[in-house]
């Protein structure tokens, strides 16, 4: 078995992403360096930079750049099933087939380690007396890191439960790896973004734009809380954004758009529209790319690809910026998602934020300019209802090999929304009503009233807020509701989810490897 299947072989990811020129009292002095390696690069300001940076890194090259990968956080939950067929998302349409060997299993979890060494690489390090930084720059680093390293935990232990707990670096092979329980995980995380929220800087106080801000941990941390059944430290973390005032709905046009037809919703997903520099009020964290800019991109970004429909496959139909470039229609939305979901009034369902109508836009075609109307197959995969809010196109990248498109990992209505979440689970449901009513009322819709509120009114909620933007799989399983709404709303996957698919199954090839430990498969699944 290859070493690139271990967890050891995820070592110093974050430190080789960048190089260094190391400098000395003269110009003519020269040390070599065979390799980089903590020991001789997280040494100084310099070298933690290229560390943080080295991190992120690994961050931003997550699930969105396999084939098919992205769309296992959707199809096989309430929102969608499959449009074009792919065989990493295929065992999520059919839970029969979901197994120990499925590459969706070990690509997020080699993906959360990396992230994970990473970060305890600079942890470490930051608690070296010989590097030569300040001490706020060695809580700064190690708060950045302690964020990272919780936002994989997080990931992993939603999707997986206990798993093995790593506060060490990894520097040479193991076999011998054990699970830790999932309220162990829990309470790393939570320490983790405590340590994060008191040491990070406000958005005033980041070094760069996209950086981490306290108020991201503190957006974390009261997901974390809930996780934990602490749902009044969860509320005291989302109010503590509320509070901070450096954050307001998007509720005015604004941005590179503002002056054409659109909506205030529709403007946050605007490419160019995106950043807090670029006027979006609500942003909290915002993964920055930029075109033209090396290392701006995310090579083969799924998003716009996977939400998209294939519409280029339906005859009449060109390539065409306004329809957000090229799609391949892996994500179709359930009828529940089209039909059932939205009020029509609600801005979130304007045709600015949901297409729903396609015209033929091939002006050699017969049928220019009629509106496309397709039967059977091609609702499935080439035309269908579908969010926006990853509308992207490049000209000199028409195939959308790339993307330059922000990402938003965290906006105030979502905080809002976490906060209804911990009023509702301690009783209180008129004050889930008012905070779910900030949300309705930006949106337009009409408010909820308190004894309407439930746990399945607050996650369509989320479906209509945060559509493509939560990673729904980890919402529902985080609220144990995963296999309920899947049987309800889903058709093609509801009959075959067993409730031992809660979670994913730990992946075979860590269970192989670790000949010195029991790395125990999570119930249900066999070899």
């Amino acid at each position: 078995m290859k070493n690139s299947r271990k967890i050891y072989c995820l070592l110093l990811a974050g430190v080789m992403t960048t190089s260094f020129i190391s400098c000395s009292k003269s110009f003519l002095d020269e040390e070599l360096k065979s390799s980089y390696a903590p020991d001789n690069t997280l040494v100084d300001e310099l070298g933690f930079e290229a560390a943080s940076t080295g991190m992120l890194s690994i961050f931003r090259n997550d699930y969105g750049n396999t084939q098919g990968l992205m769309a296992t956080y959707f199809v096989g939950t309430d929102m969608a099933i499959t449009g074009q067929p792919n065989a990493v998302q295929a065992p999520f349409d059919d839970y029969r087939n979901l197994n120990s060997s499925v590459t969706a299993a070990s690509s997020i979890w080699n993906w959360c380690y990396k992230l994970i060494n990473a970060a305890n690489n600079i942890i470490k390090a930051s608690d070296n007396p010989g590097a030569s930084l300040t001490d706020a720059q060695r809580l700064l680093y190690k708060a950045e890191a302690s964020f990272f390293r919780a936002y994989a935990y997080n990931h992993l232990s939603i999707l997986y439960g206990g798993v093995p707990l790593l506060t060490e670096p990894v520097t040479k092979p193991r076999t011998d790896y054990t699970r830790a329980t999932e309220a162990e995980v829990i309470a790393l995380i939570i320490s983790d973004l405590n340590f994060a929220v008191t040491n990070l800087p406000d958005p005033a106080g980041v070094k760069k734009q996209g950086r981490i801000n306290k108020f991201a941990a503190a957006q974390l941390l009261a997901e974390a809380y809930l996780r934990a059944n602490k749902p009044a430290d969860a509320q005291k973390a989302a109010q503590s954004i509320i509070d901070g005032q450096f954050f307001t709905l998007v509720k005015n046009r604004y941005g590179i758009k503002a002056n054409q037809p659109g909506d205030a919703f529709a403007d946050m997903f605007t490419y160019g529209s995106m950043r807090r520099s670029q006027g979006n009020t609500e942003a909290i964290w915002v993964v920055e790319q930029q075109y033209n800019i090396t290392g701006g991109g995310a090579t083969f970004d799924q998003r716009r690809r996977e939400w998209g429909p294939f519409y280029i496959n339906v005859a009449g139909m060109k390539l065409a910026d306004s329809l957000g470039g090229r799609g391949i229609g892996r994500i179709r939305p359930t009828n529940w998602w089209t039909y059932e979901l939205y009020e029509k009034k609600d801005m979130r369902n304007s045709p600015y934020n949901i297409r729903r109508n396609y015209w033929y836009n091939d002006p050699a075609g017969a049928k220019y300019g009629q509106q496309v109307v397709v039967t059977g197959f091609d609702t499935i995969q080439n035309v269908y209802a579908h969010t926006t809010k990853w509308y992207e196109f490049q000209p000199n990248d028409p195939q959308g090999a790339s993307s330059f498109k922000d990402r938003i990992m965290m906006r105030l209505g979502e905080t809002y929304l976490l906060l209804a979440e911990a009023q509702l689970m301690q009783g209180d449901l008129a004050g889930a009503a008012a905070s779910i009513n900030v949300v309705r009322d930006r949106a337009g819709a009409t408010p909820v009233d308190a004894a309407a509120v439930t746990m399945d009114y607050l996650l369509d909620e989320r479906a209509r807020e945060l559509t493509a933007e939560e990673l729904r799989r980890l919402t529902l399983i985080r609220t144990k509701t995963l296999i309920t709404r899947t049987k309800k709303f889903n058709p093609k996957a509801g009959p075959t989810i067993s409730d031992y698919n809660i979670h994913l199954p730990i992946p075979q090839s860590e269970i192989d490897v670790n000949k010195d430990a029991v790395l125990t498969q999570n119930e249900g699944y066999v070899k």
